[in-house]
């Protein structure tokens, strides 16, 4: 399975590793760092890079690089999920997963990933388990620990280690039992210069905070569950009845987690909630004209904010003077790259910006418009349709509050202009 770990930074520097076998060199870090000098972005990086003997299987997030190590044969995607469950873990537990926050609780973090992968192997990789195993830090425990010379690990093994529930401990009590799900969907999209949609998929996840007494067994059910594809679950979903009856049936994990992932990719179903309007031309010699016009779906019902435009201006342009009529916009001479701050569309107000764009003298002129990238939020709206139902309690006597919360953002959305 996983043979080694190496967490790095932003500059590159390797400030972290973890080998559970042998010890591998981090020379092997230089395949890596050719691969990313052949990308535009960080997040451009591959997820698999190949060497002579060994596989790197690598996500990006936080700012950070994970890069996994590997010698037989594994599934990627497997590989890919546990070093995702390791940043989801870290915030959990120090609420950010940076640099400084590893650095500062590295007693931890190792503890952490020994407890997660035995032998490179995946055994503990829920948060409960892991907190009775590792008590989360905190200042007294710091203090604490300094003076008695203690660690933050338990003598003693988790009372669910054994259980046929491992994500749910005994004795759970609050006062006031509550459900609260949020629906994050994120919409991908590639849109040619004449407004239609050439490719549109949605990406959707339902985190849960669940805060109930006991050992609740619950039903979640939706009014269209047909909508949903290509689902994967937490473990604690029940597969065969959501095959037979499409209904979520479980025993919650005790605070946050997440219940299921879905993919949805059809053309017909998703209609992007606004549409642009553009116009840019680049003229040899003289100065180049640049015009976008934001608008609102009809029938759409929902404030659209936090609305971005953001494009890749062309080599060839020295700098652009416009006038948005809403919002705030900045150019970077440097990098090329236009950033127009819009914030929340109003439906009586169209906002757009127009301007000239000044070219360097005898510069070649692009063969295409640079394509422009958008980025907005709905709140309470969910772009699939998707709707909540029923949530029903079995094992226990109280009627918990439940809570629903729907948001709607862009993923990534590309206009071809």
């Amino acid at each position: 399975m996983i043979h080694s770990l190496f967490i790095i930074n932003n500059s590159g520097d390797i400030f972290m590793e973890k080998h559970y076998k042998s010890v591998i060199h981090r020379n092997i870090c230089d395949y890596f760092f050719e691969a990313l000098g052949k990308c535009a972005k960080p997040e451009d990086i591959p997820a698999v890079i190949s060497t002579p003997h060994h596989k790197l299987i690598v996500i990006y997030r936080k700012k950070l690089f994970f890069v996994s190590v590997v010698v037989n044969e594994v599934s990627p995607l497997f590989v890919i999920e546990i070093l995702h469950r390791a940043v989801d873990i870290f915030e959990d537990y120090f609420n950010d997963c940076t640099e400084f926050t590893l650095k500062e609780n590295f007693v931890i973090v190792y503890e952490l990933l020994d407890e997660m992968l035995d032998n490179g192997f995946p055994l503990a990789t829920e948060s409960n388990i892991l907190k009775e195993l590792i008590k989360p830090p905190n200042i007294f425990r710091k203090v604490a620990n300094m003076v008695t010379g203690d660690s933050n690990l338990s003598s003693t093994l988790p009372t669910v280690q054994l259980s046929n529930i491992p994500w749910r401990r005994q004795g759970i009590k609050y006062t006031n039992n509550e459900a609260y799900f949020d629906c994050i969907e994120e919409i991908d999209a590639i849109i040619d210069k004449n407004g239609s949609t050439i490719m549109c998929e949605v990406q959707g996840y339902i985190d849960c905070c669940v805060k109930l007494s006991g050992m609740p067994d619950l039903t979640l059910c939706f009014t269209n569950p047909r909508l949903l594809d290509d689902v994967s679950f937490h473990p604690c979903v029940r597969f065969k009845r959501w095959e037979s009856e499409k209904i979520l049936s479980f025993v919650p994990p005790d605070g946050n987690f997440r219940l299921i992932s879905y993919h949805i990719e059809s053309l017909n179903s998703v209609s992007i909630p606004i549409y642009l309007k553009h116009n840019i031309q680049f003229k040899e010699g003289s100065n180049g004209r640049f015009e976008v016009t934001f608008g609102l779906r009809p029938g759409l019902g929902k404030s659209v904010e936090n609305v971005q435009l953001n494009a890749e201006m062309p080599k060839c342009v020295l700098n652009m003077s416009l006038t948005p009529t809403q919002g705030r916009y900045t150019f970077d001479a440097v990098k090329k790259t236009l950033v127009w701050e819009i914030g929340r569309i109003d439906p009586s107000k169209i906002p757009s910006i127009r301007g000239n764009v000044k070219i360097f003298n005898g510069c070649s002129l692009p063969e295409s418009n640079p394509p422009l990238h958008l980025n907005f939020q709905v709140n309470q709206f969910a772009i699939s349709g998707i709707k909540f139902g029923r949530l029903d309690v079995y094992g226990e006597k109280y009627k918990p509050f439940k809570g629903v919360k729907y948001l709607t953002r862009a993923g990534k959305i590309q206009v071809r202009t």
